[in-house]
């Protein structure tokens, strides 16, 4: 049995990693604000703070240690290096939850090499002064730079699932349902895709067994948008309205002007089995159109 905080997990696949570990016998802090309930009861403790107040994460932590940790709320350098201060010496292992917008969309498939934090600019600053790329690049190079433990930083995809709560795979389906326009810009670009379940067990395999550096977790294959508009329109029976550009209200959160899709090989290599994408998401759309259409 590991000791085990999680930094971010009541909902979507951070609920889902807190509910494998419980599963696996874990013990379990999880630490949010406490402004959202939990569904664990009492198989996990909870501590409550915001992590964006120093004093106070330094006092929930206080005395406190544990083998491994999650933290899938860090969008900024000055929040990895509050976490460097506060959990060095207290923690044996951190999985930080990073992205695959550390890379830019650009032609061909990205590997991990792509991106070394070691050889990036440090630029230090709140979530506000980035976008989230950047805000999750420039948190990568502080772990990496700073922290005394084994960080391993998960870069995900698009993480897709019925528990979406951003609904940016749901945004197709009801435009295409409603025959409202979506807007793109390259309809040729290729992107990958993970589930919230995938997801949660990437991160569980992540902190049992992957060594302290970046890994593509993601799932096996991938579509062009036009191939993916395809799914939607095959899963909703109804033609979508394409357009290019387009505003705020119409512009797909898919809307990438190049390729953004990433290769796995290296965690396929050190152990990880990933699912592939043509065996589920055809039936996650089908599962979302019929929930829409009661």
């Amino acid at each position: 049995m590991a000791t085990i905080l999680v930094l971010g997990g009541t909902r979507f696949f951070g609920k889902k990693l807190v509910e494998r570990l419980v599963a696996d016998g874990h013990s379990v802090t999880i630490a949010t604000r406490g402004e959202t309930p939990h569904s664990f009861g009492d198989t996990v403790e909870q501590l409550c703070f915001d992590r964006l107040d120093e004093v106070a994460f330094a006092k929930a932590v206080e005395g406190r240690t544990w083998d491994i940790a999650y933290d899938n709320i860090c969008y900024s350098p000055d929040e990895a290096q509050v976490v460097c201060r506060l959990l060095n010496g207290r923690i044996g292992k951190l999985v930080f939850t990073s992205t695959m917008a550390t890379y830019a969309p650009s032609a061909g498939k990205k590997v991990e090499a792509d991106f070394d934090p070691l050889q990036y600019e440090l630029r230090m600053g709140t979530r506000d002064d980035f976008t989230y790329g950047e805000g999750k690049r420039q948190a990568e190079v502080v772990f990496y730079k700073e922290a005394t433990f084994p960080v391993v930083a998960v870069r995900f995809p698009i993480v897709v699932g019925e528990d979406d709560y951003t609904e940016r795979l749901l945004f197709h389906v009801q435009h295409v349902l409603q025959q409202k326009p979506m807007a793109f810009v390259n309809v040729d670009a290729r992107m990958s895709y993970i589930t919230s379940d995938e997801a949660a067990a990437f991160l569980q395999w992540a902190g049992e067994h992957a060594q302290a550096e970046p890994y593509n977790a993601t799932a096996n294959g991938d579509y062009t948008l036009a191939e993916f508009i395809a799914l939607v329109e095959e899963a909703t029976g109804k033609r979508a309205k394409i357009a290019l550009g387009g505003d705020d209200t119409t512009r797909s959160p898919y809307a990438v002007g190049a390729d953004w899709y990433m290769d796995n090989a290296k965690a396929t290599a050190h152990g990880f089995t990933f699912s592939q994408l043509q065996d589920w998401l055809p039936t996650l759309l089908a599962t979302l159109v019929e929930a829409e259409q009661q």
